[in-house]
């Protein structure tokens, strides 16, 4: 620690000021202790400062213990960087408003910083969606390329699943301090991350809420550390949304997956897409847009020769879309009983899936 981390740290434990007053005053004095320590005469002299925002703030932090707010984070193993730190992403500390602070778990070197890709989409994300996401992750398996998301519920978990299962490393952005976990179902997805899967950053102390101002705010960090944005769905009125305007506001490439017109949860896609945002449907779109130069791993391909009749026919009916058993037997006139069988047995060859309850798929 050197001497002023504590000050850093203590700026960003008052809820009552954000990013952008802590750095107008580093900005200001050229120096976070001597910003911390301003009086009201100093502070009233900087254009443009509410007077009343800076009578707060020296109200506040004349409250603070510093050895007492730092160890806050210290006792609970919270490592933090801040804008004076060389590990700070450079690509974040270049949008407006960059957090003054950013604390974190897990392993910064494992993440490549050059090579970041946003996943953002609902958080009532549909199964279709899911597939595509996982489609997509899959063709990336193994390569450098690190997935930022916001862990919340939805595809945003299923991004960080997705990375993690593909071996890529991957950085959760949270909206609140590290008090708190949520959703609470992604206790596990947390601790993953955190234990050599990749990051979690958040710009808030330990003690401070998920309030839900605090996950737009978060939103510009998702894009901020990232060269694209892949949004998977999105209605017209969504945090994805949001995201992916912040990612045009920074200057960064914006990519869509296309998905079904009649779902609510695409009216956003196609909007950004008639908008000039980029299709994707496979990983060659995204290494395309970004000027990336991946080698991507070898995908195996079936050989339909190695089928007999039965499973031909199978995979015949559920080549284009998913199929239920009753639409199999119509189709394939194979009986109940040996068709189950049958299907039983391309499951366990990777050939199908079951989707949905009785509907299978092709792999």
């Amino acid at each position: 620690m050197n001497k002023s981390s504590k000050y850093w740290i203590a700026f960003s434990s008052i809820e009552q000021i954000d990013s952008t007053f802590i750095q107008r005053l580093y900005n200001y004095f050229g120096d976070i202790e001597t910003a911390f320590k301003a009086n009201l005469k100093d502070l009233s002299d900087i254009d443009g400062l509410s007077i009343k925002k800076a009578e707060k703030f020296v109200e506040l932090r004349d409250k603070i213990n510093l050895d007492s707010v730092y160890n806050v984070v210290a006792d609970r193993g919270i490592n933090f960087l801040t804008l004076e730190d060389e590990n700070y992403p450079a690509l974040l500390k270049n949008i407006y408003n960059p957090p003054a602070v950013l604390y974190y778990k897990g392993d910064l070197s494992i993440c490549n910083f050059e090579r970041t890709l946003a996943v953002v989409g609902s958080r009532r994300a549909t199964f279709h969606a899911g597939e595509s996401l996982n489609k997509i992750m899959s063709e990336l398996c193994g390569t450098d390329i690190c997935i930022v998301s916001g862990l919340a519920a939805g595809l945003d978990t299923t991004a960080h699943n997705a990375a993690i299962k593909n071996n890529l490393k991957t950085i959760g952005v949270i909206a609140s301090g590290f008090d708190y976990i949520y959703p609470t179902s992604n206790k596990d997805l947390y601790k993953k991350i955190e234990n050599g899967n990749g990051v979690i950053f958040t710009e808030y102390y330990p003690t401070f809420e998920p309030l839900k101002f605090r996950f737009p705010q978060r939103n510009r960090i998702v894009s901020g550390l990232s060269y694209g944005t892949l949004v998977v769905e999105a209605s017209l009125k969504s945090g994805a949304l949001i995201t992916a305007n912040l990612t045009l506001e920074q200057g960064r490439e914006l990519l869509c997956v296309p998905g079904l017109i009649t779902n609510p949860n695409t009216e956003g896609i196609y909007k950004l897409i008639k908008q000039g945002a980029s299709i994707a449907t496979c990983a060659d779109d995204i290494l395309n847009a970004l000027g990336w130069e991946v080698k991507l791993p070898e995908q195996t391909k079936l050989n339909l020769s190695d089928l007999d009749e039965d499973e031909q026919k199978i995979y015949n009916a559920v080549e284009l879309e998913e199929k239920g058993v009753d639409e199999l037997i119509s189709l394939t006139k194979i009986p109940l009983e040996n068709l189950l069988t049958v299907l039983t047995m391309m499951e366990l060859k990777g050939i199908i899936k079951q989707v949905g309850g009785d509907r299978y798929k092709k792999v």
